[in-house]
């Protein structure tokens, strides 16, 4: 019980920091002990076939080699939060230079993985020799497995989603949020062996105030929303020419040098599934080479 203490406590310290809360033991609000400890996330791992240097970059313990100018290879840690603040180790991440790479693509999906319409967005992006990013929600995480591993397995980035998707739980406080997004850490690295530092709030930045910019940079992550979309996830249902034109509608007459597109890998995405090739295609057409969203990578903003 000490060491969940310990381990709990360690965490609130470096986020409380960040958000300029005053916190007590006794807050609801709070990460959950249960959450923050290691015992949740003692899980047998697999070994991952993907390597570390030759298709991703495994931060060091002091975080001194993220400073990349290859947008296409994937950032992940060895460490859970609570492990980085209970061996010292720095967790807010270096002052990072943006790539300066022209005309990059990065193809975005969130809410999976699913055992469905992920497999066959990985089978098109492997087809066309391009590396997305998946933003994943950790119940999906621990509902497919094996789709998680793939997406990693074949160079494509993972970011963190939250662990539900629900809103009202969520947002509840910058603590709520936190303690999604550590659960979820859990999820992934019990799959995977290594933890993403990139993370996506569900509903975009928009939900956001100053005290979750401050947690999320205490607790070092790094969150990109988006600068273009298929608007697959709106109540309008596009199909997939409706989407093509919805990419093209919002890079305008002068596309950006960096464009992150919006897309989702769950169950109903079908259209996506369509309008994915069309708009590779289009993107090479025009310039754009494919990278994965790293702290590294532009903001759409």
């Amino acid at each position: 019980m000490k060491k969940f203490f310990l381990s709990a406590l360690l965490i609130f310290t470096v986020c409380v920091v960040g958000c300029a809360q005053q916190k007590t033991s006794s807050d609801v609000n709070q990460i959950p002990t249960e959450v923050a400890t290691p015992e949740n996330s003692s899980q047998e791992q697999s070994v991952p076939q993907a390597q570390p240097d030759k298709d991703y970059i495994l931060a060091a313990d002091d975080l001194s080699n993220l400073q990349l100018d290859d947008p296409t290879k994937p950032v992940y840690d060895k460490y859970i939060l609570w492990e980085r603040q209970e061996k010292n180790l720095p967790s807010v991440l270096p002052k990072l230079v943006p790539y300066d790479a022209k005309s990059v693509a990065y193809l975005t999906f969130d809410d999976g993985p699913d055992d469905k319409i992920t497999p066959q967005i990985l089978d098109i992006l492997k087809a066309e020799n391009v590396k997305a990013t998946f933003y994943v929600c950790g119940n999906m995480v621990e509902t497919y497995p094996d789709v998680l591993k793939r997406i990693f397995n074949e160079g494509h980035a993972i970011g963190n989603h939250s662990y539900n998707h629900r809103y009202d739980q969520i947002y509840a406080s910058p603590w709520a949020f936190m303690e999604q997004i550590i659960q979820t850490d859990n999820a992934i690295k019990n799959v995977i062996g290594v933890r993403p530092f990139i993370i996506r709030a569900p509903g975009g930045v928009g939900m956001f105030n100053g005290d979750y910019w401050s947690m999320i940079d205490s607790c070092g992550y790094v969150e990109h929303d988006w600068n273009a979309l298929t608007e697959d996830a709106t109540p309008a249902k596009p199909n997939a020419s409706q989407q093509v034109n919805n990419v093209l509608k919002y890079l305008g007459d002068k596309p950006p040098r960096s464009v992150i597109i919006l897309m989702h890998s769950n169950s109903d995405k079908v259209e996506t599934v369509k309008a994915l090739p069309e708009i590779i295609h289009f993107l090479r057409d025009w310039g754009y080479t494919f990278g994965v969203v790293t702290p590294m990578t532009p903001q759409p903003w």
